[in-house]
């Protein structure tokens, strides 16, 4: 299942820049502007958030403020903290106060991605690079760009038969269990939907499929899940 993720920033463009990368990447990313936005999805995200992207100086107060409410009450989530502020004091008392990693801006996307990987590991959580592009037997997908295309030709997909793909190639090759599709696209209280799956994939094969009836591209695993063939 997809990895809850807080960001905590009020650059309202950075913001958005950086929500959309950690989605294309499947994370399921909740987004806050200021100090009492970000305490108040911790206290009523509907799921534990696994790991907080950080801003320092936020509209009503510090970001710090709330990396030490969250070591105060023994919370182990990891804190990557993104800030403009790159004095070496400033880096020391907040890795010190349990801070994971100290980013400064700007920094690319890939290197924070890597970070948040290398963060999750030390918490025992092992994550790898996310694919984002998939290429086979005249299929294109590139999730960055939200395109797809069959044999040069673009395919239009609905939003949602667009996340059910992305899900499957973000995993290609490997089998995507019933479960895991239905709370990454869905959202976690439709795990017992399974009619959702046959009827998107089934949507999803009469687009992507030269023969939808015996697919080779999207494929069933018995009992289990569904598995986008690996790449050439």
């Amino acid at each position: 299942m997809s990895l809850q993720v807080l960001l905590v920033e009020d650059d309202r463009e950075l913001r958005l820049i950086l929500c959309e990368a950690l989605r294309v990447e499947g994370y399921q990313v909740h987004s806050a502007a200021s100090l009492a936005e970000a305490q108040a999805l911790l206290r009523h995200a509907p799921q534990p958030i696994d790991l907080l992207l950080l801003d320092l100086g936020l509209p009503d107060g510090e970001g710090e403020t709330l990396l030490a409410q969250l070591r105060r009450a023994q919370q182990t989530t990891p804190v990557l903290v993104i800030s403009a502020r790159e004095q070496d004091g400033h880096k020391v008392r907040l890795l010190d106060a349990g801070a994971d990693d100290y980013l400064v801006k700007p920094f690319s996307v890939s290197e924070l991605l890597a970070r948040m990987r290398v963060a999750l590991r030390h918490r025992g959580v092992h994550t790898q690079a996310a694919l984002t592009r998939y290429e086979q037997q005249g299929l294109r997908v590139d999730l960055a760009a939200h395109r797809v295309s069959l044999e040069g030709v673009e395919v239009h997909l609905t939003p949602t038969e667009f996340k059910l793909l992305a899900r499957l190639v973000r995993s290609a090759g490997q089998v995507v269990t019933h479960r895991a599709l239905l709370s990454d696209v869905w959202g976690p209280e439709f795990t017992a939907h399974t009619h959702y799956l046959r009827l998107y994939m089934a949507q999803l094969r009469a687009k992507l499929e030269r023969e939808p009836a015996d697919p080779q591209r999207l494929l069933t695993e018995p009992g289990v899940g569904y598995r986008l063939e690996g790449r050439e």
